[in-house]
């Protein structure tokens, strides 16, 4: 079925029989009121009919009619049109539509039943303007001209427009056939604020509204905005609703327990137009949502427990239940409550529920500890020499450790330093129960203490003590000889620096020979020539053998020479005499010579 200049054209192919039926109209449809137009098909007549107008075609050949595909109004969609070659397919119908019926069946409702819909308005929108703008020989004369184009203004939105154009000469005149065009819409004015909204729960709402008065053109949609009242002016949801003949909504995506503000905006082609006012609404309470855990400060017997409100309350919290080990032990309004009697180190399961008049939410478990404390008590390690250099520690861990075992520590202190200073020699997490510890010193007693370490902190055994084997000395000092006397020595020695043990004897060799064996640190040697050569060396002693130390020499001290000093003289002429002589026999010391001379000299005058 098609509209083209004043004529109806019915196009019917049954089988491959062809049919056409054309209905001449004229300008008769543009009275600016309804039209109706009815098509039918009575056995081998096909007819049709427009308001008083009526024409029809007989064609026996003409098969039964069956419809068993979609029913395109208007025009048909692009995929299609390849099967219909033959129809002019020019631009669709644009306007308006009500009352569709078939033969049998009820009125079609095509703003419910219909796919989709492109410049129409399908429930009805009848507009007294066509009246005006599609007069017959009555029209407007637009232009006058030899150009062979013209535009033209002023014209009212989404109306349907004829025009022909007549060419001129002295020899007459020729018309064209009448062609439409329909203006584009405007954007709709006083949209009107939703008349109604109600809460579907706290999340949505439901909203309604009357259809906006005075739109030019076709509404291809609505929009619902919802803004946070007093909140930013970018809209929290909206929702666009493509159905134009519908009049109510749903805006989804709210918020629990707020205030909102609800606008309406309709659109057309042209653009959208939103309400100036917006309708209030506060959407009711809901459960909470993402509640916390609650946290604790832990103590060796009690939590002192505490939560913050749910991040996302949907209204008013009325009750706080906290949970431990699946029992409610804490219901109130409350944000902090103390776990009492509890014991050392302990695991517990806690869950919060928050509550609000619309209902509660579990927070996720969350399993707690009460504090540790220092192991109860700790043994005292066991040591086993196993060389004159290295002890063997061994120990057990502690009956009540009253948290979780962190470390092992070992303090260690010598007879050397009087046990007053404990130096750790080993700190380490890997829990094992054994150390070795080597490079001591041999003949040394050692205090061995053990602490066991929780995140509580440690408890320190008592001291076992170990003395590692003898050994030779080590560090056998040089003497110190001091002559007093011309026939003497003073000496005396310290310990060695490295004992290796208790030393049993003391030896001091002079010139080689053992001179003295004894527990003493000085010797008296006399009966010694003065200014006499000797050299000597302390040997210490322990069970397991002598060290030497170093070779140490020193004279004794000088006395006056013994004997006589005979000089012999020799006159080298009559001014110089040479003088020599010969020591004493015991020079006891080092000499020099003084020589005296008694006399006249020969001076020169």
């Amino acid at each position: 079925i098609e509209l083209k200049n004043g004529i109806l054209n019915i196009f019917l192919r049954t089988g491959i029989v062809f049919t056409q039926v054309d209905l001449w109209l004229g300008l008769s449809y543009c009275d600016g009121k309804w039209n109706e137009v009815t098509v039918s098909k009575e056995g081998s007549v096909i007819s049709a009919t427009m308001n008083e107008l009526r024409e029809q075609v007989l064609e026996p050949r003409v098969q039964q009619l069956k419809v068993n595909s979609p029913v395109y109004i208007g025009g048909i969609p692009p995929e299609v049109q390849r099967f219909y070659r033959e129809l002019g397919l020019e631009q669709g119908f644009g306007g308006c539509m009500k009352d569709v019926k078939f033969t049998r069946g009820a009125v079609v409702n095509l703003a419910s039943v219909s796919s989709s819909a492109v410049r129409v308005n399908l429930d009805g929108c009848l507009s007294t303007d066509s009246a005006v703008n599609c007069r017959g020989n009555d029209s407007i004369l637009v232009y006058r001209g030899k150009e062979q184009s013209v535009y033209e203004s002023a014209l009212q939105p989404f109306t349907e427009y004829l025009y022909r154009v007549v060419a001129l000469n002295e020899g007459g005149s020729v018309s064209s056939a009448w062609t439409h065009a329909r203006t584009r819409e405007s954007v709709p004015q006083n949209v009107p604020t939703p008349s109604r909204a109600l809460s579907i729960n706290g999340y949505s709402i439901e909203v309604t509204w009357d259809k906006p008065a005075g739109v030019i053109g076709v509404i291809e949609k609505y929009i619902l905005k919802a803004y946070e009242a007093d909140g930013p002016t970018v809209p929290i949801t909206s929702a666009e609703l493509a159905d134009a003949g519908m009049l109510t909504g749903v805006l989804r995506g709210l918020h629990p327990f707020t205030n909102y503000a609800v606008t309406l905006t309709a659109c057309t082609l042209a653009g959208c137009t939103e309400s100036l006012h917006a309708l209030n609404i506060s959407t009711p309470q809901e459960a909470p949502e993402d509640v916390q855990p609650p946290t604790a400060v832990s103590f060796p017997t009690f939590l002192l427990m505490s939560w913050s409100p749910p991040k996302t309350p949907n209204g008013i919290i009325t009750q706080y239940t906290l949970y431990m080990n699946g029992t409610p032990i804490y219901s109130g309004n409350g944000t902090k409550y103390v776990v009492k009697d509890l014991a050392v180190f302990t695991s517990h399961q806690f869950l919060l529920t928050a509550c609000t008049l619309a209902g509660c939410t579990n927070s996720s478990q969350v399993t707690l500890f009460t504090a540790q404390l220092p192991p109860s008590h700790v043994d005292a390690p066991v040591l086993t020499v196993l060389d004159s250099r290295t002890i063997y520690v061994q120990w057990k861990e502690p009956v009540e450790v009253n948290g979780i075992l962190d470390r092992y520590i070992i303090y260690m202190a010598t007879n050397e330093q009087n046990f007053t200073k404990w130096n750790v020699i080993y700190n380490s997490t890997e829990l094992f129960l054994d150390f070795t510890i080597p490079q001591l010193f041999p003949g040394t007693e050692y205090l061995i203490k053990l602490a066991a370490c929780t995140g509580g902190g440690c408890s320190i055994s008592a001291a076992s003590a170990a003395i590692t084997d003898e050994s030779t000395p080590e560090g056998v000092p040089s003497p110190k000889a001091q002559s007093y006397a011309s026939d003497s020595f003073n000496i005396s020695w310290t310990k060695p620096e490295y004992p290796n043990g208790i030393i049993t004897s003391y030896g001091l060799y002079m010139d080689g020979v053992l001179l003295q064996n004894s527990s003493q640190l000085s010797c008296y040697a006399y009966g010694l020539a003065p200014w006499s050569l000797h050299s000597f060396r302390v040997q210490a002693c322990t069970a397991k053998g002598c060290a030497l130390g170093p070779l140490v020499e020193a004279r004794t001290m000088e006395a006056a020479p013994e004997g006589m000093v005979d000089v012999f003289t020799t006159v080298d002429g009559s001014k110089e005499v040479q003088l020599k002589w010969l020591a004493p026999n015991k020079p006891n010391g080092k000499l020099t010579y003084t020589v005296l001379v008694t006399g006249l000299f020969y001076a020169d005058q």
